[in-house]
């Protein structure tokens, strides 16, 4: 198989699919969100695993990442349905973070050109309250757009990595032929 083909281009979206989800792993522990954190670690883990697998000819590691890739298309539709409240869903529930803390999405205070104003506590209360204001995007929708393009991604290697494991299997098969 030479570079210019499908394997690169699946070393390439592997690559890509690293850096999304370490910035996308950076939001998530900002905002305290554990069990994205919980799934993006385990998708660094398997995208490592498929990127071995490419760049070492080794197609049951390709097909561990390609299985993999379908679990977290599932994952980042839940997470749209989520953030965009379908059904039962609601963005305000503490869901994400396992009930653990009350914290919410980052990009709840800190999107593009939202005025965050801090409400000081009374007497009574423990903890301050938080006003946001003037947003550009609200938070949900930046939320939506990040499952989105990791979705887009994701298909991308899923397409690749089938196509790799089939060219390595059948090079292997005209291998053993010979």
């Amino acid at each position: 198989m030479g570079c210019c083909t499908g394997r690169c281009t699946l070393i390439f979206i592997c690559t890509l699919q690293l850096v999304l989800a370490l910035e996308r792993q950076v939001f998530d522990f900002l905002g305290y969100q554990w069990a994205p954190i919980l799934a993006n670690f385990f998708h660094i883990i398997v995208v490592i695993l498929g990127l071995f697998g490419t760049i070492q000819y080794r197609p049951r590691y390709i097909v561990v990442y390609t299985i993999w890739t379908a679990v977290w298309v599932a994952w980042n539709v839940f997470i749209i349905c989520f953030y965009l409240e379908v059904g039962d869903l609601s963005k305000d529930s503490d869901l994400l973070t396992f009930n653990i803390s009350a914290h919410h999405s980052w990009w709840r205070e800190h999107g593009p050109g939202c005025l965050r104003r801090e409400i000081a506590p009374d007497a009574m209360d423990s903890h301050s309250y938080v006003s946001v204001a003037g947003c550009l995007l609200e938070f949900q929708y930046i939320e939506v757009l990040h499952s989105s393009g990791q979705i887009l991604v994701s298909l991308l290697g899923f397409v690749y990595a089938c196509y790799v494991v089939s060219a390595i299997t059948e090079e292997e098969d005209s291998c053993l032929r010979k």
